[in-house]
Parts: structure tokens; C-alpha cells; sequence
């Protein structure tokens, strides 16, 4: 595929309604670009399932205790680290300015302005990196200041392993894999504006499995070791995650340097578009870290709750996000590059193609939503029941995220709108909302943690849980979460409108689409009620199965164009004669 290829403006040509479609490059041979979302969709999903399953190994190996302790805290600063410079920043400062390069025949130029930011990027993590190796314990301290008395603990025989030791260890590993990993958002931030999405958001499996295949691997080689086995093992996964975050970046990075004309590792501001990225770099780095500051008093304030509400959060959180990974970031990631390409002067045609985006995010985020509210239950139990996760632990998660799933159109309509203004070149307008959002959620957590974590869960769910008492503070963090998410997107909704008096949110189809999934849940709903007991496994496929297959025979039988585009078909819409 020839450079000038992909950087000319798509053909446009008619579709089966007479409207002008888009016809462009996709991430393979023949691919269509009006599937993108659905390409980034399926590398999503292969990833978030190779993350399960490294979820599950490490509970295998190491289950509830000091070495998952360390192996949490000690990705908790790099993880900061790659959260704030990687793909949401990404996303922001550089693609916009790359895309739209491309997209004026500037192809050279634009090679030179992708390799100043790879070389920038590289500098700074690489400081970052030596930073985070040299001042490991400080690091540790900031993000888990109660390890730093395991060394006494130790030494009176009430713990067995000092966290804190093996915490510092662990960090000056995974410090220059977050180096890495930024660089890998580097590469999808070209890929991307190439639309060639598969691969960037298929490579964290590459991560995922590396620290998989050093688990097993390293469980082989310390059988029988005796007491360091274990600590060997935690280490085996770290220098996997290490390995993982190379596999990541190398995977990605021939086919870049294959895409990018005129590339030059460069250090220097003046090239063209780098100043411009530098300015927009800011503000995005700043949303950004509202969002881990967002993170991280959920954890405090849960730390502050009765026990059990810190370790509610995650599950209900990984499957929280789940729904916003597959369908809202897909949307968002293959239209950010062509909402980039629209000029100031194309605003409805800019506003007609957001709400169309809108739409398509929806089709798939609002049956899940729904789903998790009516059968989250079997869900939770499903995919978490098992050994000591019994019915009130299944209980509290699921209200948990079903708090959290009342702000999940929110959420995943926000992250499009701050997509829209990205693509404006305006990253201090999503900064400056995100900051409210943390404000109101905060605002309205803490009072409701205070007051649902007196209430049982068992005073919601029935009697016959186990005698074990869990309490419903966490209820009031996710709460407070989707308040904040509903603030967040009625802000975003009023700044966008005066910039683009055109856009209005689809809120036609989120009520059709609602009455669909409603209707939908109905059977699934009814088989749940009669079907005799079976492991909950089975009982959850078979119920969620006719929930799904319900919903999208409805969207089929009532021609939802939405269904039509994520199949890659045209359906001709309109009534049958007669």
C-alpha cells in the first residue's frame, strides 16, 4: 500500500439510502473503514479476556494476601504514570495534528512531527523510568505508606514476608516497562490515524500473556523450592510484565515505521506541530489526572469503610468498564482521526457524524447497561463465586455495579464528546469538566458511604446469606461515581452545543433502544425464574444468551441501522409494500 494511499480524503459514495458514505482504509485487506469500531472492538475484547485470565492465574498462584498486595501496589505508580502520557494523551495532543496532516497531502511533514513527539516521549520516559528506579521507596511509601512498618512486623513474627522490601524491588522492574507501554501508545496513535485499528488495541494481549507464560513457566521451575518459591514466582511475573511491555511496543512498531515518510528522531520544538501538541499536551495530562486522583480517593475513602468495601470495588469495576472499553472507546478511537479531519467550517457535518457516532456507542452500551442492572446477579456470580466468594459477597458486588451502571451511558457518552473536542483542538474545556466531576462525585459519595455503610447487605438481599455481615458503604462511592458521570456529560453537552449549535445527544434512540433491551430482558427474565438450578455458570450463559439473542432480533426485525453497521451491511429501511 502506497503513503499516498491512505493519506488522501476518502472516496465518498452513495449507501443503499442515498446518503454519502465513507469508503477508506481499513485495518486489513478489504476492510471496510465504516467497520473501525468494530475492529477496535475485537481487539479490545481479546484483550480485556487475556486480562481475566491474568487475573485469574494470579489468584490461582497467590489468591488474598502480602504477594497480591505487592504485585497491586507495585504497578500502582507506573500505572499512574502510563495513564497520564499514554492513549487518552495521546488521543488528545498528537492525533489530531497527525491526522489532519495527512489528510493535506503532508506526509513527509507529518513523519517528521510523529518522530519530535516519539523522540520527546522517549526522553521523558526514560527519565521517568531512572526516576522511578532511584527513588523507588519514596515511590512505595507515597502508594502504600503501611508496608513501611512490615520490617518490624517480621521481625516480632506476626508477618511472614516484608511488603514493603519486595515493593521496592518490584518497582525498579516495572518502571521501564511504563516506559514501553507509552511508546506503544505512540505507535497506536499513528496506526490509528492510518485506520489501521486492530493491532494497537489487540497488542496488550502480547502483555497480558507474557505475564501468563511467566507465571506457568515460573511455577515449573520453583516447585519444590520451599519458603522463596513464592517470592520467586511473584518476580517471574514481573519480569513477564517487563518482557510483556516490549512484546507490546515491537508488535506495533515495524508496521509504523513502515506507514510514517520523512521520519526523524527528533528532540526539537520548532518542528511544525510540535508546539501545538506541547500546548494541547497540558491540559491533557491535567484531565487526565483528575481522572487517577478520581481513582485514587475512591480507595481512600473505601479504606475508611467496614471491611469488605475496598475489595468490592474491583470486580464491580472491571466489568463497569468492560461495556465503556469495548463499545464507547472502540467508537471514540476510530472517530477521533476522522472528526480531526473536518475544518471549522464543516460544524453540521461535523455535529450529523458525532450524533451518528452517538448512536452506533449506544446500540451495544445501553443493553449492557440494562443486562448488568437485571442480571448482574448471575453475572458476578458466574465469573467471581468460588471458595471463599460466597452469595453476600456476590450480593454486595452486584449492587455495587449496578450503582455504578446507572452512570454507564454517561460515562461512555463523555468519552466521545471529549473525543469531539480533541478533535477541535480544544483539550482545556474536557480538563476543567473533569475537575467538577471529581468534585461532585466526591461531594455526593461521602455522605452516602457514611450512611449505606450501616445498612447490611442482607437487609437488601434477604436472609438467606451467610451469617457473615458485609455493609453497603461502597454502594455510596459508585453512587457518588454516577452522579458525577451525569454532571460530567450535561457539561460537556452545553460547551460542545455552543460550539457546534447543530449537535443535539440522541435521546430518541436511547429510548428506543431501551424499550428494546426492556422488552428483550423479559424472556430471559422468565427462563431465569424457571429454569431448575444448575451451576451458575451455565445458568448465567443461558439466561445473558437469550437476553442478547432476544435484543438483536429485535434491532434485526425492526431494520436498526445501528445493527446494520456492526454487521458491515447496508439494510434497506423503510416500510414493506402493502
Amino acid at each position: 500500500m502506497r503513503m499516498s494511499d491512505v493519506s488522501r480524503e476518502p472516496e465518498k459514495t452513495p449507501d443503499s439510502e442515498g446518503r454519502e458514505g465513507m469508503v477508506g482504509q481499513g485495518d486489513g485487506a478489504g476492510s471496510p473503514r465504516r467497520n473501525a469500531a468494530g475492529v477496535v472492538a475485537g481487539g479490545i475484547l481479546a484483550s480485556r479476556l487475556f486480562g481475566f485470565a491474568r487475573e485469574r492465574a494470579l489468584a490461582h498462584f497467590f489468591g488474598l494476601g502480602a504477594y497480591a498486595d505487592v504485585f497491586q501496589v507495585a504497578f500502582r505508580g507506573p500505572n499512574l504514570l502510563q495513564n497520564l502520557l499514554g492513549e487518552g494523551t495521546i488521543s488528545a495532543a498528537f492525533i489530531p495534528i497527525y491526522s489532519k496532516m495527512l489528510a493535506a497531502g503532508r506526509e513527509r511533514e507529518a513523519g517528521r512531527f510523529a518522530g519530535a513527539i516519539f523522540g520527546l516521549l522517549l526522553a521523558l520516559t526514560a527519565l521517568l523510568a531512572l526516576a522511578g528506579i532511584l527513588l523507588a521507596e519514596p515511590v512505595v511509601t507515597i502508594f502504600a505508606a503501611g508496608f513501611r512498618g512490615d520490617a518490624a512486623a517480621v521481625a516480632a513474627g506476626e508477618l511472614s514476608v516484608n511488603r514493603f522490601e519486595l515493593a521496592v524491588r518490584a518497582v525498579r522492574i516495572i518502571f521501564p516497562m511504563t516506559g514501553l507501554l507509552v511508546l506503544a501508545a505512540w505507535c497506536l496513535g499513528v496506526l490509528n490515524s492510518h485506520r489501521r485499528f486492530f493491532l494497537p488495541y489487540f497488542a496488550p494481549v502480547l502483555w497480558n500473556a507474557a505475564i501468563i507464560g511467566a507465571l506457568i513457566v515460573g511455577a515449573r521451575m520453583t516447585l519444590g523450592l520451599g519458603a522463596d518459591a513464592r517470592t520467586d514466582l511473584l518476580f517471574a511475573a514481573f519480569y513477564g510484565a517487563l518482557l510483556g511491555g516490549f512484546l507490546q511496543f515491537a508488535s506495533q512498531a515495524p508496521l509504523v515505521f513502515r506507514l510514517l515518510r520523512g521520519f526523524r528522531l527528533s528532540l526539537s520544538a520548532k518542528v511544525a506541530g510540535v508546539r501545538e501538541a506541547l500546548r494541547a499536551f497540558g491540559p491533557a495530562v491535567a484531565g487526565r489526572g483528575v481522572y487517577q486522583v478520581s481513582s485514587y480517593l475512591d480507595l481512600l475513602l473505601a479504606s475508611c469503610l467496614a471491611a469488605g468495601a475496598v475489595s468490592a470495588l474491583r470486580p464491580a469495576q472491571m466489568l463497569y468498564v468492560l461495556p465503556i472499553s469495548l463499545f464507547g472507546m472502540s467508537v471514540a478511537a476510530s472517530e477521533l482521526p476522522e472528526l480531526s479531519r473536518f475544518g471549522a467550517d464543516k460544524s453540521e457535518a461535523f455535529a450529523q457524524r458525532l450524533s451518528g457516532s452517538l448512536r452506533q456507542m449506544l446500540f451495544l452500551t445501553i443493553p449492557t447497561c440494562i443486562g448488568y442492572l437485571a442480571f448482574g446477579l448471575l453475572i458476578v456470580g458466574a465469573l467471581f463465586r468460588t471458595g471463599a466468594f460466597g452469595s453476600e459477597d456476590a450480593w454486595l458486588v452486584y449492587l455495587v455495579l449496578a450503582g455504578y451502571s446507572l452512570g454507564l451511558l454517561a460515562t461512555a457518552m463523555s468519552r466521545l464528546l471529549q473525543n469531539a473536542f480533541y478533535a477541535r483542538k480544544n483539550t482545556r474545556t474536557p480538563a476543567r469538566i473533569a475537575v467538577l466531576r471529581v468534585v461532585v462525585s466526591t461531594i455526593a459519595a461521602v455522605p452516602a458511604m457514611l450512611l449505606l455503610d450501616g445498612v447490611a447487605v442482607g437487609a437488601v438481599a434477604g436472609s438467606l446469606l451467610e451469617t457473615r455481615t458485609l455493609y453497603l458503604g461502597s454502594l455510596g462511592l459508585a453512587a457518588g461515581a454516577t452522579i458525577g458521570a451525569w454532571v460530567e456529560l450535561w457539561r460537556l453537552q452545553r460547551s460542545l452545543g455552543a460550539l457546534l449549535p447543530a449537535f443535539r445527544l440522541p435521546w430518541e434512540a436511547v429510548r428506543r433502544m431501551a424499550a428494546m433491551a426492556l422488552v428483550a430482558a423479559a424472556p430471559a427474565g422468565v427462563a431465569w425464574f424457571l429454569t431448575p438450578r444448575l451451576p451458575v455458570a451455565i445458568e448465567a450463559l443461558v439466561v445473558v444468551s437469550i437476553y442478547a439473542a432476544g435484543y438483536l432480533a429485535i434491532a434485526y426485525m425492526r431494520r436498526v441501522p445501528e445493527l446494520a453497521r456492526l454487521s458491515g451491511r447496508f439494510v434497506r429501511r423503510g416500510k414493506r409494500a402493502g
